[in-house]
């Protein structure tokens, strides 16, 4: 028996091809999600913090917008339909486990038509899933080979950028709202069948040389300047494959999340970079640590390690586990960690600026793993 797909359903199944169906019954206005909210999707603030503590939250908003308008104009260089767009969030959502964002993005995704059930169409889906996956989940395994191939399915090099700002934008949304959810004293919720993903192998950072790499897209012939504060300073050797989607680099380098000192912005950034794997994110962190030499080393070893250096650093130690959860499982955060934070002597504002730190750190490694890897 053939089987069949109904575009309103084809949200569970986006991995497959859906087909549009003429009889099914239309969507009504009534029916798609209504937030007041782009970016936080209407999630209480709580009451601890002020939202005048949070500036940069105007451009995560515009981010939002930008990347999931009402409308999408098409064109030889940007082919990302709405349907693509939706489709890649509801995934890396799902790889989050972050509830309020699969509801949203599978309540935007069921009305948009899927594309035609042509080899070509479904080749073309399966590919950005599944990029969009390992990107979310396992970084680590990205290489310019990976990158390059989401050419060979339909995509402009100027459709590439924006995917991956797309897929990085998503997760620093889902650690933010997880964030909330804790502050909000919500129960951190486990889904079934979701382990917590590895960090990226130890020998990736054995050497002490400078990484060697090679943009994966050609650059923009004319870039315009753009000045990189310390969080994005590694994605400079990128200025101009970034300047594909100008819009989305001059939002991100507004999108500055302060944090109580600069060593702990930078302790963030460590970690940051060795789970997800981004070597070069992490030599630009090692350069600007200027305390205790032997922290680099130590996140270099692994977790172990790690733990080994907070013990004698009480000021940072009880940082790193609440840090590294946010990192790999941004679900799992929960009230008990935010407690933590506070007994170790943060503020409420604090304690936030850790966590969302810590989630634009993320999307900065993927950018430079993504578009700044590994030689194929």
């Amino acid at each position: 028996m053939e089987q069949r797909h109904l575009a309103a359903k084809s949200h569970w199944y986006h991995e497959t091809q859906s087909r549009p169906c003429p009889a099914e019954t239309p969507v009504r206005v009534a029916d798609l999600p209504r937030v007041a909210d782009a970016f936080l999707l209407d999630c209480p603030w709580p009451d601890t913090l002020c939202a005048a503590d949070a500036p940069w939250l105007e451009t995560a908003r515009a981010l939002a917008r930008l990347y999931f308008p009402p409308r999408v104009a098409l064109d030889r260089l940007h082919t990302l339909s709405p349907y693509d767009r939706l489709s890649t969030a509801l995934t890396v959502a799902q790889v989050y486990g972050v509830q309020r964002l699969c509801s949203h993005y599978s309540a935007r995704l069921a009305p948009e038509p899927g594309p035609d059930s042509s080899r070509e169409s479904n080749h073309r889906l399966t590919q950005i899933t599944q990029f969009a996956r390992q990107l979310a989940g396992n970084p680590s395994c990205i290489d310019n080979a990976a990158t390059r191939q989401l050419l060979s399915v339909g995509l402009t090099e100027n459709d590439v950028v924006t995917f991956v700002h797309l897929i990085g934008f998503v997760g620093f949304q889902a650690r933010v709202i997880a964030a909330l959810h804790a502050f909000n004293g919500m129960t951190a919720r486990w889904l079934p069948g979701m382990d917590i993903p590895g960090d990226a192998p130890a020998d990736r950072f054995l050497s002490l040389a400078e990484p060697a790499g090679e943009p994966a897209l050609a650059p923009e012939p004319y870039t315009p300047p753009v000045t990189c504060g310390a969080d994005t300073a590694p994605l400079h050797p990128l200025s101009g494959v970034l300047a594909r989607d100008p819009e989305s680099w001059r939002l991100l380098n507004r999108l500055t999340v302060a944090t109580p000192d600069a060593h702990t912005a930078c302790l963030i950034r460590l970690l940051s970079a060795r789970v997800t794997g981004s070597l070069p994110c992490f030599m630009a962190a090692s350069h600007d640590w200027s305390l205790d030499q032997a922290l680099p080393e130590a996140i270099r070893n692994g977790e172990r390690a790690i733990h080994a250096w907070g013990h004698g650093h009480p000021r940072f130690r009880e940082i790193i586990e609440p840090v590294l959860l946010m990192i790999r499982a941004p679900s799992r955060i929960g009230a008990g960690h935010i407690a933590g934070l506070t007994a170790r002597g943060l503020n409420s504002a604090g304690s936030f600026q850790l966590l969302t730190r810590a989630a634009l750190a993320g999307w900065i490694n993927r950018l430079n793993i993504s578009l700044y890897g590994r030689p194929s």
